[in-house]
């Protein structure tokens, strides 16, 4: 009986994908299917290097031996192509590459716009049927843009008041916001508007903005005052955040930066989803995990919140703008990958995920989130260290060795990242100023140098994985 089922499933299972193979044959006839990717990262995530590497190892799959579809010898052949869209910048992989894997190698400079690259998978179909129409082809476009101008998401659903208040008392004790915070409260909003005030105010919240990205807060927006473009020195981009006067009378400084506020958000912030986030499909966000665990509990809040607040923005909102925003369309995927992982002994790296994990659930708790499909994973797009034991005070540790920037090979153990994340993620909701049980040490590794053999892209760990999650069920 057991053998009969068996064999009647195993029947039906090749009919299912002799369909499979014949509705996707069907389709290729009509039209090459096309994933749209979105890739962005929070602050010093390393996404330029994640698209850059991410490519050259689809290009030369050497290195994936997770990518289901290499490892079932579907793909025929990856190439670039010129882009779809005319009027965006296209992502400078070759340029990048060069300086990641040359005789110096080097970490390349940060894409400070939208940029977009298509890369085309030519794929074997399954069964019999889809394999009468031939090879089927794939077109990616992968689509960099900046993580504040995702954060920029959330500002749609709030007013200037709402805003200004939630900025205030979020920035009020970090050490980045104390010239603004002075300068702002020492203002009399409900005062007649002054130009050189607003511009005075807005020039220090730029400031701040500034100096939190460089020390590694996630929450930096507007994320068009850290890249105004075009836009620089207008007024819509000439406020900044202040407690509500008493009295808000016509004209005076609390109602303009109000005015220009919701100016922001429909000048600038509302085309940009409209023009790009609406049409992705698929989405991965950076995350500096060990970044934040390394600058403390506070940091450690702020990026679980800040993750909130980017799921929030890829679900259609309760008051339905968001809806009628993005065409009733909805991201499928959204990976939220830990980078770094090469800053610490595998053995550690369970850990690692784990914690990206739980910060993962605890936002989508938060953002009442229900939609695309959401996983979390530890990566490093590009691994610049070995392992090794180092001898300190009686004990071995497992750490890792690289090279610093001025060419120095160092050896470094990050500190042990507890098994619960609890450990973590609870003093951070506390509102610890520090770690009590521990140190976490972070070091700026270059990419280290070595040959490549053929067929082989740059060292990583687990972009493979990540992506088989992203575009392996497409392929």
């Amino acid at each position: 009986m057991l053998g009969t089922m068996e064999r009647q499933a195993g029947v039906a299972g090749w009919i299912a994908t002799e369909l499979d193979g014949l509705v996707a044959a069907a389709t290729g006839l009509m039209r090459e299917p096309v994933i749209r990717l979105g890739v962005t990262g929070l602050s010093r995530a390393g996404k330029t290097v994640f698209i850059t590497n991410l490519v050259a190892n689809l290009l030369e799959r050497g290195r994936m031996p997770q990518l289901s579809a290499e490892r079932g010898g579907r793909i025929q052949a990856v190439y670039l192509q010129p882009q779809p869209d005319l009027t965006l910048p296209r992502f400078a992989y070759e340029d990048h590459l060069a300086a990641m894997t040359g005789d110096d190698p080097r970490w390349p400079q940060s894409t400070r716009a939208v940029s977009e690259l298509r890369l085309s998978f030519r794929t074997r179909p399954l069964g019999w049927i889809g394999s009468m129409a031939g090879p089927r082809v794939l077109h990616v476009d992968i689509v960099d843009y900046p993580g504040e101008w995702l954060l920029d998401l959330a500002l749609l659903d709030k007013s200037y008041e709402d805003w200004s208040e939630a900025v205030l008392s979020r920035i009020a004790n970090r050490p980045e916001a104390q010239a603004f915070m002075a300068l702002a409260r020492a203002e009399d909003g409900a005062l007649r508007m002054d130009e050189p005030r607003a511009m005075a105010l807005a020039e220090a919240f730029t400031a701040y903005l500034q100096a939190a990205r460089a020390a590694g807060w996630a929450d930096c927006t507007p994320g068009r005052f850290l890249l105004p473009g075009d836009l620089a020195g207008s007024p819509v981009l000439t406020f900044a955040p202040l407690p509500r006067p008493a009295q808000v009378g016509r004209g005076c400084l609390w109602a303009e930066m109000a005015r220009r506020y919701d100016g922001y958000r429909a000048r600038v912030v509302r085309p940009f989803f409209r023009d790009h986030f609406a049409r992705i499909d698929r989405q991965v966000v950076l995350v500096d995990v060990l970044g934040a665990i390394h600058q403390g509990p506070r940091a450690v809040e702020d990026l679980r919140r800040t993750m909130a607040e980017v799921l929030g923005a890829f679900r259609p909102g309760r008051s339905g703008w968001l809806d009628r925003l993005l065409g009733g369309r909805r991201v499928e995927k959204i990976l939220f990958a830990a980078t770094k992982a090469d800053h610490l002994h595998h053995v550690q790296h369970p850990r690692l995920t784990a914690i990206m994990e739980a910060m993962l659930r605890d936002a989508r708790s938060r953002a009442d989130f229900a939609g695309a499909e959401t996983a979390a994973l530890s990566l490093a797009s590009l691994r610049c260290t070995i392992e090794e034991e180092i001898a300190r005070d009686g004990r071995v540790l497992e750490a890792v060795r690289g090279r610093l920037p001025d060419g120095r090979q160092v050896a470094m153990y990050a500190g042990e990242l507890p098994s619960d994340p609890a450990r973590l993620l609870a003093p951070a909701r506390e509102g610890a100023e520090r770690w009590l049980e521990a140190d976490y040490a972070m070091m700026d590794f270059a990419p280290a140098r070595g040959a490549r053999r053929p067929g082989e892209g740059p060292p990583h760990i687990r972009l493979d994985r990540a992506a088989e999650f992203l575009i392996g069920d497409r392929l």
